[in-house]
């Protein structure tokens, strides 16, 4: 006698979970697999640092009168005074020609509040720029600008500027140093996994940050201080390296 088979709701949801719990297991293992497969690296940031000295500064002035709509003239006249004393005095302090920048005069209504009647007013300035490698003769001479002043000229005097000619060259150098950091760091984190650092699978560089010594003031866009003589110069990079 043939034995019948009773089939019942409870038997045959019982199956179907049973088939999905193992294709659930089965797509879970692949899927481990395929993560394990692909993400074989690890990422870190290096970084490296250099201190470097200004090869080159700037230092403006501003040449600066005031004159009424009756006396522009006058003011133009003793804008050019100003600007031959000042020619003088950069002179006289060894600064060539060649390294004297001078910008046409620019003239700008002075405003008043709406109770002033008197006659319209203008300023009058002229930029001069110094330019030289001779960092230390740039410094010198903003500290002696009251000299200049002494001799009646009206000069609103900028702090010198300071920059380093060579960071493209310097940025090279230093972003290789920065990859050999990033190597450093990988290895000591794959080594306290029982893992290996292979070769390196990709690389981004961040910004070049150039600041004051000891300043941590850095900026997402990047930062150059022309502040100071001495500068830190520091690159970044993103490494990805394969684990092994």
């Amino acid at each position: 006698m043939k034995e019948k088979v009773v089939s019942s709701p409870l038997a045959v949801a019982a199956l179907i979970i049973s088939i999905g719990i193992v294709l659930a297991a089965s797509v879970g293992a692949y899927a481990a697999y395929a993560i394990k497969s692909f993400d074989n690296g690890l990422t870190v940031t290096g970084s490296a640092k250099t201190r470097v000295e200004a090869d080159s500064a700037k230092w403006t002035l501003n040449l600066t009168r005031t004159a009424s709509e009756d006396t522009l003239q006058a003011g133009y006249d003793k804008v050019a005074s100003d600007l031959k004393k000042t020619r003088a005095f950069l002179s006289a302090k060894g600064f060539s020609d060649d390294q004297i920048t001078v910008v046409p005069v620019n003239v700008s209504e002075v405003y008043h509040s709406d109770q002033y009647s008197g006659p319209k007013e203008y300023t009058l300035s002229q930029v001069v720029t110094v330019q030289s490698e001779d960092v230390a003769k740039v410094g010198q001479i903003a500290g002696e600008v009251q000299g200049l002043i002494a001799q009646g000229v009206f000069a609103q005097a900028n702090a010198p500027e300071y920059y380093y000619s060579k960071l493209a060259d310097l940025r090279v150098s230093l972003l290789a140093d920065a990859i050999h950091d990033a190597k450093a760091r990988a290895e000591q984190i794959a080594k306290s996994n029982g893992n290996a650092v292979g070769t390196l699978k990709a690389a981004s560089s961040g910004v070049v940050q150039v600041l004051a010594p000891n300043s941590v003031e850095i900026q997402d866009a990047g930062q150059y201080d022309t502040t100071t003589v001495n500068k830190d110069v520091t690159a970044t990079v993103r490494a990805t390296f394969v684990i092994k």
